[in-house]
């Protein structure tokens, strides 16, 4: 049985796990983002940008980049139990955690093949995609968000 930690891998790991992929020809989709609350509009994102490959790695943004993105009272959940989450997801077979506000450092370590984002970003405003051979959106799941979910649970 695999275990889903060995899935979690530091910037230099990745780093050198991406080297490899590409020299066996092998398609690298990235992804990132803050994966919260995990929900079902991120898994069947993550389950369609899998489909678009080999092999996907999530960048993770960190508990501290969160807090300077969203605000103090953020995250919910700390940044090795959402790792492990996505780890756990069949279709996700690397997560790496950052701590910049945006992925284009880690970008810049693994170069994908494709970059892909949920479909309330535009592709022109999509940082990093200057490293990836090809941008993409994917159509948003209505209904589902973390801050709605928050905001829900506020109100209880």
């Amino acid at each position: 049985m695999f275990d889903i930690e060995q899935k979690i891998k530091t910037r230099e790991e990745i780093t050198r796990i991406s080297a490899s992929l590409k020299k066996q020809g092998k398609q690298i989709i990235f992804t990132n983002g803050c994966f919260d609350i995990l929900h079902r509009g991120h898994v069947a994102y993550l389950r369609e940008a899998r489909l678009l490959g080999d092999v996907l790695i999530v960048g993770l943004n960190s508990d501290l980049s969160i807090k300077r993105l969203k605000g103090p009272e953020r995250p919910v959940k700390d940044q090795q139990e959402r790792a492990y989450l996505l780890s756990a997801l069949e279709f996700v077979d690397f997560v790496v955690i950052f701590e910049e506000d945006d992925p284009r450092a880690l970008l810049a370590c693994i170069c994908p093949n494709t970059l892909v984002k949920g479909g309330d970003h535009p592709v022109e405003t999509i940082l990093g995609r200057e490293y990836a051979d090809k941008t993409l959106t994917l159509p948003f799941v209505e209904g589902f968000s973390t801050t709605g979910t928050i905001q829900k649970l506020k109100k209880l």
